[in-house]
């Protein structure tokens, strides 16, 4: 019978811990049905300082192809005659995240503080397809490049292939990574990079492979030197789904200055706080009391609306999960009084794809967002947000691009290395009257900020109305 092998062993004092972290019995054999055949995990060692555990897969290659999991061209000797039964590819991951769901999720009721602390972890799976890259990246040098910076010492075994080794080596690897982590981070590490080695999966690649890539990625894909590959090859190369990952990773990145207009005398009220302030006067104007604040980041804005009592639901949305966990950090929501608590909710969303949640609301707060999307994105955001949630109104915020002279940047230069464009006037204001004039608004600008003669405002403010409004 063909199968897939992975062993996971815990060394130390704390080795036995590893049946609680992976939520499985060292005493018993447990088998789990899978699209793709069966999943088993068993013990085949339990001492007092290594324990290892096993997940075998044992794929069914001939339902593989009689069922929703066949090739894209139709069936053919080439769909039954294949490695997938027996390389570890995208059906080990799939198998790591339903055999392996809360070890995945770093939860542990019975022992917190390891499921929490890096334990020594050797693992090692046998039969890993590694498919060449761009470049001269290929075999086990494409193996370290993947998992040395994430501090694995990778072993990667090649053997020849064909008679007398006269084929070349082979395109597999038996590896073994050694080294102190998280379980969790350690079952990340193979759920992403595993698929991304095979550069292939098994299944159909959908919208929702951005969010399992960016959650199971998180903390330390952002700042990983091979990122763009990964999400290439995990994404299949799909372009809309890169761009989207590239730009929810971008949120994730602990190493991205955040965005301030450090050129403003320190003695001025700092152009963040006159943005809210100006966004916060319009809200009021208009009679607003239910608010999306739509790529919400840490809170800032969020407390502002909380603390207006005339706004009696409060929505923050974003794409980073972190950045919404960080939020419910700083607003205290564990002791934030009942009624103001109820007025609030958090919520992951993108503006890039469609959310029926968003619709209704007297109005939705784009500050200092859509300068972040790649251009050929901002058609998706109008869809979803203009077309789809259609708010009553719609307040957007975006540097002005002719001001940053006036902050002595070269020309061409953007205030933030995450800025994908930066408009002027005319520009913010050819595209907003046309997204308007599309889905049923007005719209008329204000500035925010001291103004420069020739240069405009800092920030350029654009407030949408629902024609019916």
């Amino acid at each position: 019978m063909a199968h897939v092998l992975l062993t996971v062993t815990m060394t130390g004092p704390d080795a036995p811990a590893l049946g609680f972290l992976l939520h499985k019995h060292p005493d018993r054999v447990q088998t789990f049905h899978l699209s793709v055949g069966e999943a088993t995990v068993f013990y085949p060692q339990s001492d007092p300082e290594r324990v290892t555990a096993a997940l075998v897969v044992e794929p069914d290659p001939i339902g593989m192809v009689k069922g929703r999991l066949r090739s894209s061209h139709g069936r053919s000797l080439t769909d039954y005659v294949t490695d997938r039964p027996y390389a570890a590819s995208s059906m080990l991951s799939v198998a790591i995240g339903r055999v392996f769901t809360t070890a995945l999720a770093g939860r542990c009721d019975v022992r917190p503080e390891i499921a929490a602390s890096p334990v020594p972890l050797e693992i090692r799976v046998p039969a890993v397809p590694v498919r060449p890259a761009d470049g001269d990246l290929q075999g086990p040098d494409l193996v370290r490049a993947l998992f040395s910076p994430l501090d694995w010492s990778v072993e990667a075994a090649q053997q020849p292939m064909g008679p007398d080794g006269g084929w070349g080596p082979a395109p597999y690897v038996d590896l073994t990574l050694t080294g102190t982590h998280r379980l969790a981070d350690a079952l990340s590490h193979l759920y992403v990079l595993l698929p991304v080695l095979d550069d292939s999966k098994h299944y159909w690649v959908g919208s929702d492979e951005v969010t399992k890539l960016v959650r199971r990625g998180e903390g330390w894909l952002a700042d990983h030197p091979r990122r763009d590959l990964i999400v290439s090859r995990y994404l299949l190369a799909r372009h809309d789904y890169v761009e989207d990952a590239a730009a929810r990773l971008e949120a994730l990145d602990d190493s991205a200055p955040e965005e301030t207009d450090e050129t403003e005398e320190e003695t001025s009220t700092p152009l963040r706080i006159r943005r809210r302030d100006a966004v916060t006067a319009v809200l009021g104007e208009i009679g607003a009391h239910r608010v999306v604040d739509m790529g919400c980041g840490e809170g800032f804005y969020l407390r502002a609306l909380l603390d207006d009592p005339a706004i009696t639901e409060v929505v923050g949305a974003d794409v980073s999960p972190r950045a919404l966990s960080i939020a419910e950090k700083r607003l205290n929501l564990d002791r934030m009084p009942e009624r103001q608590r109820a007025r609030l909710t958090l919520r992951q969303s993108s503006v890039t794809y469609r959310d029926d949640r968003l619709a209704g609301f007297d109005a939705i707060l784009l500050i200092e967002v859509i300068e972040h999307l790649d251009p050929d994105r901002i058609a998706s955001l109008e869809a979803n947000i203009l077309g789809v949630a259609h708010p009553g109104h719609l307040i957007v915020t975006t540097p002005n691009r002719e001001y940053n002279r006036v902050y002595g940047l070269a020309p061409g230069a953007l205030r933030h290395r995450d800025h994908r464009f930066e408009w002027t006037r005319d520009e913010f204001g050819d595209w907003a009257r046309a997204a308007a004039q599309a889905h049923g608004y007005t719209v008329e600008f204000r500035p925010v900020g001291d103004q420069d003669p020739q240069a405009g405002p800092p920030t350029q403010m654009a407030v949408f109305t629902r024609k019916e409004q």
